[in-house]
């Protein structure tokens, strides 16, 4: 089937060619036509499948028709991060430019003075971040009422990072009358709760099995050896070692290594910059445009690592990722899919590792139990064992005969001693300083050792020296 088949009109399917696109993918061939019929979508698709484009194309096709007024969006995509909503206002300038729809972008990080001006100006599609959108409205920069489409995409994700209350309360502010299309890589009992209550009669697509990880990715389980639970200090260290370690084996093109804390995607920064590493990070605390920036070094290849934290999970579409390493296990199961869903897309292959020590099993086991497969052991040594270094090879054979040259030395012969310490037979020059008063009494008591005395003339008198023992 190809994307002429979808009933798409010819303007869509002009800058699909232009894109380079010619065949649907599994979830554009089943949720394109019925989003033109004006049905309710519910979809579960894991990341990477296209779903973006599953629903774009179709809206923009039914925005043709029609006018925006000011402040009065005719749509509504929500994402949960800064990345996907951009990602999805790309989609729109990619397939919508043959079609004059507006469409404002609403985010943190940027100017809220910019965007209420854009509002003002009237847009077909407005994509934002629930917290961002809901500020917006409560200030009266922004009017629900003639929402015809609603999006809701990753909503897993809106439930991980909290955003479910914030959904909830736009969703009762906007029209109840509207098409309604809600994507999910996971469908748990919360998520399908929210389904039946934002859905009528919903088509439902599921194009791969929930939570299936893509059989490009070679998945791969680093232990790291390290036994005390309290000594996070000297965990983090032998992390940091182990992942440098793997870098230097594996042949990087570019890779994206995840942190569970913000914290910690500084320091792991800061020492793969110390190390030599071409790195940069990317986490939620950065300013909208310093985020985008890093974003477009990484996709030109002027940045090889990316240290982020989960923000960067989803709606990261990056072209032949060589690499994703976890630095730490993910806190929620999902979140590993998310992940090493970056790489080995477009059927390309793609390697993801995952370093973990045994305080890790349970969330090991979650994962496993989730994507029904076990992460294979990568012996991470097995390369340095293969390849020693020449010289500590060099070196051992000389310090074996240093061992067992030992016992043959004499006990009472100095004369090793001498020619390793050259420096104490050249002290006759401070010997010749006059001496301390304390010193005399000893330098009398070396007299048996034929030692020189000095003070009183030749020699201290015997009597003088019992005396003042």
């Amino acid at each position: 089937m190809s994307f002429a088949d979808l009933g798409l009109s010819d303007e869509v399917l002009k800058a699909v060619s232009d894109a380079g696109y010619t065949d649907p993918t599994p979830i554009q061939e089943q949720a394109i036509p019925y989003v033109l019929m004006g049905r309710d979508i519910l979809g579960c698709a894991q990341t990477g499948t296209g779903k973006t484009a599953g629903f774009t194309l179709p809206m923009i096709d039914i925005l043709a028709s029609g006018r925006a007024r000011a402040r009065m969006p005719r749509t509504l995509i929500l994402e949960p991060t800064r990345e996907l909503a951009a990602q999805v206002a790309e989609n729109f300038e990619v397939y919508g430019k043959y079609h004059s729809l507006a469409k404002a972008l609403i985010i943190g990080g940027s100017s809220m003075g910019d965007q209420v001006k854009i509002l003002d100006r009237g847009v077909d599609v407005l994509i934002a971040t629930p917290g961002r959108l809901l500020d917006l409205f409560e200030r009266g920069g922004l009017l629900l009422n003639d929402v015809k489409i609603l999006v809701i995409d990753e909503a897993d994700r809106m439930l991980d990072m909290g955003f479910i209350p914030d959904v909830e309360k736009i969703v009762s502010v906007i029209p109840k009358i509207r098409q309604t299309l809600f994507f999910s890589a996971t469908m748990p009992n919360e998520i399908r709760r929210l389904a039946d209550a934002f859905l009528m009669n919903p088509k439902e697509i599921s194009v791969s099995p929930p939570a299936s990880t893509g059989e490009n990715i070679s998945q791969n389980l680093v232990m790291v050896d390290h036994q005390n639970k309290r000594d996070l200090d000297g965990l983090h260290k032998a992390k940091r070692d182990m992942l440098r370690k793997l870098i230097g084996s594996e042949k990087v093109k570019n890779a994206l290594i995840f942190c569970n804390r913000k914290r910690d995607v500084d320091i792991l920064h800061k020492t793969l910059k110390r190390h030599g590493f071409n790195s940069a990070t990317l986490h939620g605390d950065m300013s909208q445009p310093a985020r985008t920036e890093t974003m477009e070094r990484f996709k030109a290849d002027k940045i090889t690592l990316l240290v982020c934290s989960d923000v960067a999970a989803r709606g990261l579409d990056i072209n032949d990722l060589s690499h994703v390493f976890n630095y730490d296990v993910p806190l929620h199961a999902e979140d590993y899919v998310h992940r090493i869903g970056r790489t080995g897309r477009a059927g390309r292959l793609g390697r993801a590792f995952t370093l973990a020590w045994r305080e890790d099993k349970k969330y090991i086991d979650a994962i496993q139990h989730l994507t029904g497969k076990a992460i294979p052991i990568f012996n991470a040594d097995k390369k340095a064992a293969a390849k020693p270094e020449k010289k500590p090879a060099e070196k051992e054979p000389a310090e074996k005969v240093a061992t067992k040259s030992k016992p043959k030395q004499a006990v009472g012969d100095d004369k090793p001693r001498k020619a390793t310490r050259p420096v104490k037979a050249k002290k006759p020059k401070k010997a010749e300083q006059p001496k301390k008063a304390a010193e005399y009494h000893k330098a009398d008591r070396d007299v048996d050792s034929g030692k020189p005395v000095r003070g009183m003339g030749d020699h201290v008198p015997a009597f003088l020296s019992n005396g003042s023992k």
